[in-house]
């Protein structure tokens, strides 16, 4: 037989049943129910394919046009004419994750994600994709706070409480949010809630993956009981034993890599709060006093903010008034 036209292959390669397709030449064929169904869900008839006597659209043509547009496997025309080239401009037109037959390339061992990794990883994937990210560094100067707290837990280390570094910058981050309240705020349509308490969530590594903590309450608390009830909550998350409501009500977050190492980073904001505060390790640093460099101990800050309620300049005057308070923790007074 003679080879098709040229014009005729899109129509020969196209699938047995494409919804996208309308009958040719006529006005596509429903009955009356049908085209108020139609036009209840906003479907263009004349983008079905009808499956009925003739080519007449039911309403199962109907709802499977409709489940291909949710699914993401076809773009109706108006939406495909709206969207900016590349891209359909109402999601993430993304390529199909890689399907790899891994034992082509040598040997390898599966392991099943453990159920904190998740749940955490689909909260992150979603707060990642859904807030817009901008991370702010600065450098605090912990130099006279690191020695007082060296001296603190000498004069209380027969109490078993250890304070760390991270139960200091707990409070100060309790100073930073009363003076920049819209830090201490969640989006709620197009509103802000303004929360009018502090509850500051800490990330915890465990054996099984990441979990965040909130310490309630922290701006009617001193440094020795943040300190202790720290260490009673990561206790907890190691062990495996943190309740629904140990994590829930966090007005800001805190992940701290200082033990570890890292100069910056920038942490995830844990939604549906607008801002979190990563910390690196301190390092002695030469810094000019004006007449000479002396070595001063400095902890790194990395702020990620959500830009849709948080400007850049808000979020540097942020950062740069917590280092002030670390700096000097007098200020906390003020």
């Amino acid at each position: 037989p003679a080879p098709a036209p040229a014009a005729s292959a899109p129509a020969a390669a196209a699938p047995a049943h494409d919804p996208t397709v309308a009958p040719t030449g006529q006005l596509p064929h429903a009955s009356p129910s049908v085209r108020k169904f139609a036009r209840e869900l906003g479907v263009a008839l004349e983008e079905v394919k009808g499956s009925g006597a003739k080519g007449r659209i039911t309403q199962e043509d109907v709802q499977n046009f409709t489940r291909a547009v949710m699914s993401g496997q076809v773009v109706p025309k108006a939406a495909a004419a709206a969207r900016p080239a590349g891209g359909s401009g109402v999601g993430l037109d993304l390529l199909p994750w890689p399907k790899v037959d891994f034992s082509k390339f040598g040997n390898f061992e599966r392991k099943e994600l453990s159920r904190i990794k998740k749940i955490s990883g689909a909260n992150l994937h979603r707060n990642w994709v859904m807030i817009p990210h901008v991370t702010n560094n600065d450098e605090a100067d912990i130099t006279e706070l690191e020695a007082f707290r060296v001296s603190t837990n000498k004069e209380n280390e027969k109490s078993g409480i250890k304070v760390t570094m991270l139960a200091f910058v707990i409070k100060a981050v309790v100073a930073a949010l009363k003076k920049f309240p819209e830090f201490n705020t969640s989006l709620d349509g197009d509103a802000l809630v303004y929360k009018q308490y502090y509850h500051i969530g800490f990330a915890a590594d465990t054996p099984n993956g990441l979990v965040v903590p909130v310490l309630k309450d922290a701006d009617k608390k001193g440094i020795l009981q943040i300190s202790q009830e720290m260490g009673e909550l990561a206790k907890k998350a190691r062990d495996g034993k943190l309740g629904a409501a140990d994590m829930q009500g966090g007005c800001f977050s805190i992940s701290s890599l200082g033990g570890i190492g890292g100069t910056h980073f920038t942490p995830i904001i844990n939604a549906p709060e607008v801002a979190i505060l990563g910390l690196s390790k301190g390092q002695m640093k030469p810094v000019w006093d004006g007449k000479q460099f002396v070595p001063r101990l400095t902890l790194p800050l990395s702020l990620s903010y959500d830009h849709r309620v948080i400007d850049g300049a808000a979020a540097a005057r942020f950062n740069a008034y917590l280092g002030q308070v670390l700096a000097d923790y007098r200020r906390i007074l003020l």
